[in-house]
Order: C-alpha cells, then sequence, then structure tokens
C-alpha cells in the first residue's frame, strides 16, 4: 500500500491548522478569515456564534443579518441559564457543617474542680474527727473524778461562806452546806426541821475547835448588827461568837427554850447584838474550852441595828 491522496477528507479528518502544512494547502486550506471558519474548502466548520446554543433547550436557526448582512452575535437570554445547583446532581446550596475538629472534646474541668473540692473537704472532715477522738481520749486519760463531795470531805474544812448586803441593806441568811466548817464538823440530814436548803445542818459541834465561819461584805457602816443563830437543842447550850477574829461578849446563848425532848421538835432561834465595821466582816461560831456544844446549827441571819427574835 502506498500513500495517496484519499480526496476530500471526513469532518472526522478536519484539521484546522492545515493552512500550516504544506500538504494542506495544496488541496486548498485557508487561515481563518473575518467572517468564517478556517481549514480546508468544504470542511465542517465547528464554530458557532454565541447565542446559537441555549442551555437544556433547542438550538435556534440564526437570524439573517438586519443590517447591510452584518452580523450582530446574540446574547444568550438570561432566562435560559440554570445555575449548577438546578441541575441533578448539582453542588448543594446549603452550608455543610463541618466536622468535628480530630482532637475531640476538651477535659470536663468544671467536673475535676468538683471533685477536688471533695477530696479536700473529706480530708479536713477526717482530720477534724481525729482531733475530736484525741481530745476525748485526752479526756479519759485524765480521769473520770466526780465533783460531788464525799462522806470525808464533808467532815473537812469548807471554804468560807461570803454574803453580800443589797441596796436595801438586806442580808440574806446563809444555809449550812454554804458556811466553812472547822474542827470535825460536818453535814447532816437526819433530824427533821430544819430551815435550810434540803433541811441540811451542821453537827459534831460538841468537840473542842468545832465551830463554822461565814464572811460578810458589803456592810454599809460601822455600827450595832443582831446576829441571829436557828437550831436545835435538847438541852441549853452556848459557844464562843467572834467577830473578825476576836471573841464578843462571854458566850452565844443556845438554850433549850422549846423545852422538848425531841429534836425534830426542839428548833429555834437565838440573837446577840455584836458591832461590826463597814465592809467585810467574818462571823463564826465555835466550840471552845468550857462550851457546851450539843447543838444542830442550820443557819445563820444578820440584821443591821438591835432586833429581837421577833423582828
Amino acid at each position: 500500500m502506498t500513500p495517496g491522496d484519499n480526496g476530500a477528507s471526513t469532518p472526522e479528518d478536519d484539521d484546522p491548522f492545515g493552512y500550516l502544512y504544506a500538504d494542506g494547502q495544496a488541496r486548498g486550506a485557508q487561515p481563518p478569515s473575518g467572517s468564517g471558519g478556517y481549514g480546508y474548502p468544504n470542511a465542517v466548520s465547528r464554530v458557532r456564534s454565541v447565542g446559537e446554543r441555549t442551555y437544556g433547550g433547542q438550538q435556534q436557526a440564526p437570524q439573517a443579518p438586519p443590517y447591510g448582512g452584518q452580523t450582530i452575535p446574540q446574547q444568550p437570554p438570561s432566562a435560559a441559564y440554570q445555575a449548577p445547583e438546578t441541575f441533578p446532581g448539582g453542588a448543594p446550596t446549603t452550608r455543610q457543617q463541618m466536622p468535628p475538629s480530630g482532637r475531640g472534646r476538651g477535659p470536663n474541668t468544671k467536673g475535676l474542680l468538683i471533685g477536688a473540692v471533695a477530696v479536700v473537704a473529706a480530708v479536713v472532715i477526717g482530720i477534724s474527727i481525729a482531733m475530736m477522738n484525741g481530745n476525748s481520749d485526752d479526756d479519759k486519760a485524765s480521769g473520770d473524778v466526780s465533783t460531788a463531795p464525799t462522806q470525808s470531805e464533808s467532815a473537812s474544812p469548807s471554804p468560807s461562806s461570803t454574803s453580800s448586803v443589797s441596796a436595801t441593806g438586806d442580808i440574806p441568811p446563809v444555809d449550812a452546806k454554804a458556811l466553812r466548817l472547822d474542827g470535825g464538823a460536818s453535814l447532816a440530814s437526819d433530824v427533821k426541821g430544819a430551815k435550810a436548803d434540803g433541811g441540811i445542818y451542821v453537827t459534831n459541834l460538841n468537840q473542842t475547835g468545832a465551830g463554822v465561819t461565814w464572811t460578810v461584805n458589803g456592810i454599809p457602816s460601822d455600827g450595832l448588827y443582831t446576829v441571829f443563830a436557828h437550831y436545835s437543842a435538847t438541852q441549853d447550850a452556848s459557844m464562843t461568837l467572834s467577830i473578825n477574829g476576836k471573841a464578843f461578849g462571854s458566850k452565844f446563848s443556845l438554850e433549850n427554850y422549846t423545852h422538848q425532848s425531841d429534836p425534830t421538835k426542839a428548833w429555834t432561834t437565838s440573837y446577840t447584838w455584836p458591832t461590826l465595821s463597814k465592809g467585810t466582816n467574818t462571823i463564826s461560831l465555835s466550840c471552845q474550852s468550857g462550851d457546851s456544844c450539843d447543838v444542830l446549827l442550820d443557819q445563820l441571819r444578820l440584821q443591821q441595828g438591835k432586833h429581837t427574835n421577833k423582828g
């Protein structure tokens, strides 16, 4: 088979640039002109004027130029244009949600903070409980000592009783359990009829050196005062009265004015009129040598001025 000319080319064999080659020029290929195509003569022109094709519609034949054969390119009508997203499979019109970043969700700092606070609170509570238990153990180690007086303590000397004069000059009576006990005197409540709180009185006074002491504060002025003693005696008795450490008079009479042999019915009152100083004074009633002190004493009382048992 030898090369040769196969005649006019079919549209598939058109070479738009044939005019550049010798064989193309030999067959009449022409460069493009201002009003037509280019290539071989009678070749199929692939050039279309602007506006000949519409998207999605039918082609329209070109109209004859109205102005002396001059062709005016037609612009595609705007209604014929369709956006890519209107075609099937076109681009989406809404913004797509971006996937979360690969790092994932950050740490829950609020939960971590709450957990830390809970741990600190638990530690503080534990320390508090430990300290409380330690204090309790210390208290137990120190011994559970009762403050209630024992029988032996009741017979020992008690602290001095202190009373104060009120604004009106009245001095409340002092009970036996509030007096200072000396020389073996003790408290008891077997014999009924005592005026003191709880029916308590002082006993074991019938021995040398036994006695009671009462300290009074706030004496308004120097002068004469009445000292009352409430007691029970089944026989006549007398004791030594001392004011601020000095014996007053001969003896303080504690006779059996009721003439009763039953001590529960022999409760009575005796009095005397010592001189007191302004301020604080001590009043003592004791059993000294030559005294008869077999009495039960439950109260002492003081009144300014000279008075009798009836007031």
